[in-house]
């Protein structure tokens, strides 16, 4: 069985004597309307704001409390704030920017829940709720397959299906600028405040303007990248790349740069794949532009040879690539479920929560592509199975139909003693709605 999540006491207490704390969220009213839900279910709410654009998505003064300090004050300020207001649950999104890794790491030695919300295992269609970490710190990498189909037997539950579109691309690009606007121009009194990304604030902000400007232009070039992979006639190989900045790759992976891994990418394609398979590359749906990846793969085809062989999309949806590729590799992407959901051979890098010996295959980088092993398709429903009836919730943070859908299940989830995996052990999970909607 799966093992059990120690130190929920403070968590386990009634609703009247519950405090959640919230730190940084997803861009948008997300973390706002959901300190309104668990107000109302009884529970005291407080929030921690770093900048004005934690601010600017806050809409009840009352609660809210500006940090001024710098990263050095976080730990005595964040300590004094679980006293003076008797914190029992913090929440955040995502669990390693610096002051949520340290507010983790004194939460969980004084036995504070945890509760962390990413974007989903299974994106775009849900979103990731788990206790106490996700991606490289989440119970999953603890589990074994053997463990899943253990809890699943006391469950009769079909997997959800997923909704048909929650439209939360353009949503996610205009709340992120506008967040990063708000910081660029209002954040006078939060001097302090240092992002936990390496590019300026600006940049980010012109990045993200950039970026919605510009969508329909790389919109048409998508499609013509597209057109002439599927128009082909020849057996190709998928790269999915994420952005480099992202935490799951920068922190559970071997890599620091892309580059870095487009060169072991190329090389071994160069050296493994049949000399008439191609390679396409594609992008994140969010690339920005603040790393030169395209230029990077230009030059390291040309080194190896194979510039006729390589191509490059510019984000998009990957299920259009997908029906007719050989093979996929990737970093830690959370695209490759999509790849194992269809039974195609992958090969990851990184630590990730679907890195199981089942299904995802050991074979050195130039051996996969020479001849690739399939994955265990049965072993990964089970998978797929157990994450939708857990720690993947139907909705998203970005679409106000998304987050909507979103709040009607994760507020029971997160005043629940049991996080979502000793649930389905124990039996006690609600079952998920399985509906098919059209924005």
């Amino acid at each position: 069985m799966p093992i059990r999540h120690i130190g929920t006491s403070m968590s386990a207490r009634p609703k009247s004597q519950r405090v959640f704390l919230f730190l940084q969220g997803p861009h948008g009213p997300f973390f706002h309307k959901l300190g309104v839900m668990l107000r109302r279910a009884g529970v005291d709410v407080w929030r921690v704001g770093f900048n004005a654009g934690d601010r600017a998505f806050w809409f009840h003064p009352r609660s809210y409390i500006p940090f001024r300090g710098t990263f050095a004050d976080w730990p005595d300020t964040f300590t004094t704030l679980l006293d003076a207001k008797g914190v029992t649950d913090i929440v955040l999104y995502g669990d390693v920017r610096p002051v949520h890794a340290e507010a983790v790491r004194i939460a969980k030695a004084r036995d504070i829940g945890v509760h962390v919300f990413e974007e989903g295992y299974m994106r775009p269609y849900w979103v990731t709720y788990e206790r106490g970490g996700t991606n490289g710190h989440s119970r999953l990498m603890e589990m074994s397959i053997a463990d899943m189909q253990a809890a699943l037997a006391l469950s009769d539950m079909e997997a959800p299906l997923p909704p048909a579109h929650w439209g939360d691309m353009r949503q996610h690009i205009f709340y992120g600028a506008l967040y990063h606007w708000f910081v660029m121009f209002r954040n006078g009194d939060y001097r302090n405040f240092r992002p936990h990304r390496a590019l300026p604030v600006t940049k980010e902000f012109q990045l993200y303007l950039q970026r919605l400007i510009l969508m329909p232009l790389h919109a048409l070039d998508r499609r013509i990248a597209t057109w002439r992979i599927r128009h082909g006639g020849f057996p190709y190989h998928l790269a999915l790349l994420q952005l480099e900045h992202d935490s799951s790759f920068q922190m559970h992976s071997p890599f620091s740069t892309m580059t870095e891994f487009l060169e072991q990418l190329i090389e071994g394609f160069a050296e493994g794949a049949p000399r008439h398979h191609h390679l396409v590359v594609k992008a994140h749906p969010l690339e920005d532009g603040r790393v030169a990846v395209r230029r990077a793969l230009r030059r390291l085809a040309r080194h190896h040879g194979i510039a006729d062989r390589v191509h490059y999309v510019r984000g998009g949806k990957l299920a259009q690539l997908l029906g007719e590729a050989r093979s996929a590799v990737t970093v830690n992407s959370t695209a490759a479920q999509q790849v194992l959901w269809r039974g195609i051979p992958l090969k990851v890098f990184g630590r990730a929560v679907y890195d199981k010996p089942e299904f995802v295959s050991t074979q050195p980088l130039r051996t996969f592509f020479a001849g690739p092993t399939r994955p265990d398709n049965k072993a990964y429903r089970d998978y797929r199975r157990y994450l939708l009836e857990t720690s993947q919730v139907p909705g998203g943070f970005y679409s106000s139909r998304g987050r909507r859908q979103l709040l009607r299940h994760v507020v029971d989830m997160m005043l629940s003693p049991e996080d979502p995996y000793d649930a389905l052990a124990s039996g006690s999970a609600a079952p998920r709605q399985q509906l098919r909607l059209v924005t």
